[in-house]
């Protein structure tokens, strides 16, 4: 198979109706915070044990097309000493990688940052597709303020997307281009579309400007929302709001949009999909890759107690079916009894 069919048959096994991605690539200072809201200890055989239980959901696949892993998980094996790339497979779901390696403060940018991780990133590339993954993400973060993000900061953060996902797709891999523009703060819903704009726009002529086959990308943005400290907006206005950035900004060749929750709660993660995908059909699939609004009921049913399992995949399995069906507008609150 050439590297464009890999891209276009790894492109069509994620973007489907109904389905979206599973983030489960916290860090290990992320997983850390999320465990120990809930009692448990982050280690390596916990982490093992909480994501093999997970990625074991019976019916997973039907709601989710793909997961993006950290490093450490796509080199273990489950706790049916099955590799993980192959254990999610069996549910037919594509594995994927988180290739970036943090942000930090970007020089001369005070309160902007950039995201690290282009070093050296060919080969580790053809390690993790060896391993099973056959798509990648970086995330970008943009703090936001009166004067939040320099321009410098939207271009820097555009250009490392852009590069990343060109070697993605040199390799086969299908990149997620993930630009967050962070909810900390106390910015308006229009400051808020005011920043996603310029961000997405200058994304895609930093993607254009190196190649990148929009077809076989996938674009993981925020939602268009105030930030937290303001008051919260309705649904309805957090969708027209994102839907009328997007549609300026996102050209119809990329196939799908898939969502991060960026510290919405669980519910009005699913609400404000749900929202979007009532409004009718849109240029581009519109569905989710959330991680804590996925995983967080699954982790406090689990506790770190393997007794619990049949409780946390409970909850997992009925939050990747309130989503799959937000992702096609037929969310109905009554779905959460």
């Amino acid at each position: 198979m050439n590297i464009y069919a890999e891209l276009l048959s790894t492109i069509q096994a994620l973007v489907q109706p109904g389905k979206g991605v599973l983030a489960a690539d916290e860090s290990l200072p992320t997983i850390a915070k999320r465990f120990d809201a809930v009692g448990v200890e982050s280690t390596e055989d916990k982490r093992r044990e909480y994501r093999s239980l997970i990625f074991s959901t019976p019916g997973l696949g039907e709601f989710v097309s793909g997961v993006i892993l950290f490093e450490e998980t796509l080199s273990q094996n489950s706790l049916d000493n099955v590799p993980i790339a192959k254990l999610l497979e069996s549910q037919g779901i594509v594995p994927g990688i988180k290739v970036d390696t943090g942000k930090k403060p970007l020089i001369n940018a005070p309160g902007d940052e950039i995201t690290y991780g282009l070093d050296g990133l060919d080969d580790r590339l053809e390690i993790y597709k060896n391993q099973g993954a056959r798509f990648a993400k970086w995330r970008a973060v943009y703090n936001v303020s009166d004067t939040l993000p320099s321009r410098q900061a939207v271009e820097a953060n555009a250009e490392m997307l852009a590069r990343y996902a060109a070697l993605c797709q040199s390799k086969g891999m299908v990149p997620i281009v993930e630009p967050e523009v962070l909810i900390d703060g106390n910015h308006t819903i229009e400051r808020s579309a005011e920043v996603n704009e310029a961000v997405i726009a200058e994304v895609f002529n930093a993607l254009r400007r190196h190649r990148v086959q929009l077809e076989t990308i996938i674009l993981k943005p925020s939602m268009v929302t105030p930030g937290k400290a303001c008051a919260k907006a309705s649904p309805a206005a957090v969708a027209e709001a994102t839907l009328r950035v997007l549609r300026k900004v996102v050209p119809a060749a990329v196939p799908g949009i898939n969502f991060l929750s960026g510290g919405q709660t669980p519910e009005e993660a699913t609400i404000n999909l749900n929202a979007m995908n009532s409004l009718g059909q849109q240029p581009w699939s519109l569905s989710f890759s959330y991680g804590r609004a996925l995983q967080e009921p699954a982790q406090k049913a689990w506790a770190g107690e393997p007794g619990n399992t049949p409780a946390a995949q409970t909850a997992m399995f009925k939050r990747a079916r309130l989503n799959g069906a937000a992702s096609t507008g037929e969310y109905k609150a009554n779905m959460e009894g």
